[in-house]
């Protein structure tokens, strides 16, 4: 149990170390990983399985996806990106993308974050209701 805690601490250290004004850095990321493949400290395997989680989630975080039934107009597109960079900090990734399946509104999926103001949620939820 002692390595895992170790591990996980060693994992932190590095991850913070990998972040530039709160954004991560992909070059570090490589240095961080090139130098513990160097070093194989004790546990290294379960360090480097740490971070890749840290990443990963990180990656997740600042990845956002905005469905809508129609193509947004462009003023539209800046003003929902600007809220989610607002939201979600600098270096958020937005994606727009159509589903007409929707019926009408927005469904924005950032990270494990889900906004939902769709048609279709509501007229599920009334459906149950019944």
């Amino acid at each position: 149990m002692k390595i895992s805690k170790q591990a996980l601490r060693d994992a932190r250290k590095l991850f913070r170390g990998c972040l530039v004004e709160g954004v991560l850095d992909e070059k570090r990321v490589r240095q961080a990983v090139a130098l513990v493949l160097k070093h194989k400290p004790r546990g290294y395997i379960e360090i480097l399985t740490r971070l890749l989680r840290l990443v990963k989630l990180e990656l997740e975080r600042r990845t956002a996806c905005v469905e809508s039934v129609t193509a947004l107009p462009p003023d539209m597109r800046e003003k929902v990106s600007k809220q989610l960079i607002n939201i979600y900090g600098a270096g958020t990734n937005v994606s727009f993308v159509q589903n007409p399946t929707l019926i009408g509104g927005l469904r924005i999926q950032a990270g494990s974050d889900l906004y939902d103001g769709s048609v279709k949620r509501k007229l599920t939820e009334l459906a149950a209701s019944f």
